[in-house]
């Protein structure tokens, strides 16, 4: 979904930056790394940083220039902190990624992340379409390179709507109680209140009332309308035993 969408970037003068680069990319299911003239590269620094998206790093294509690193793409979206004399089109990451995505696959995108130190030039600027600015504080508005990636890409990865299945935890094995189960627990819940003496019959309409909107609002699964029966039938036999 986003294989179409290069990130560019431009003489990279730490190594470790490129491997930041390489796992925030990962992160958000982006493969598309392309780097110019950078000062260090193949690093072991940048494979350790990369913390296990070395494949990116493997398939980072180099360039001796920026205009052959965007040369095949159709829209080409340069990232700056600095005011310029000369004003580009601008747009947000949330922007950019709207408009990334509308285009087809095979119409090739370049996103271009300048020096660590002092950015894109302006002959770099020329050749892009619009001129990408994170929001940020303005007395400190100088992003590492890594970080200002991981926005953009994080806005890419929301706006492809790409579907990353979860795994962890169990919410896909438990179904929601049924509406005939929740009124089950309602009377058993009345019952067992009613028979530790909680329930006074001329408030116990409210009481429910109240009950049900603090169960209603936690959506309970089956697994936990189990543990709650449980509790009251522990409970109503703990009575009868006194």
């Amino acid at each position: 979904m986003l294989s179409h969408i290069k990130i560019v970037l431009v003489e990279t003068s730490h190594p470790g930056n490129i491997g930041a680069v390489a796992r925030a990319m990962k992160n958000m299911s982006m493969t598309n790394l392309c780097l110019v003239t950078p000062k260090i590269f193949p690093s072991a620094e940048a494979t350790s940083r990369a913390s296990g998206a070395d494949d990116l790093l493997a398939r980072a294509q180099i360039y001796g220039c920026l205009q052959d690193a965007v040369a095949d793409c159709e829209l080409v979206i340069g990232a700056s902190a600095r005011s310029r004399t000369i004003s580009w089109p601008e747009i947000s990451p949330r922007e950019c990624a709207d408009l990334a995505v509308t285009k087809k696959s095979n119409q090739k995108i370049a996103i271009i992340f300048g020096r660590e130190n002092s950015g894109l030039k302006n002959h770099e600027l020329d050749l892009c379409h619009f001129l990408l600015r994170i929001p940020c504080n303005t007395e400190y508005s100088s992003l590492n390179i890594a970080a200002a990636v991981q926005v953009v890409c994080y806005e890419l990865f929301v706006a492809s709507h790409t579907q990353i299945p979860v795994t962890i935890g169990d919410s896909d094995k438990n179904f929601k109680a049924t509406a005939e189960q929740m009124e089950s627990f309602y009377t058993h819940l009345s019952e067992a209140l009613a028979d530790i003496g909680f329930m006074h019959p001329d408030k116990s309409n409210s009481i429910m009332r109240r009950l049900r909107r603090i169960y209603n609002r936690t959506q309970l699964d089956t697994k936990e309308l189990d543990i709650l029966r449980g509790i009251l039938r522990m409970s109503q036999d703990n009575q009868k035993s006194k």
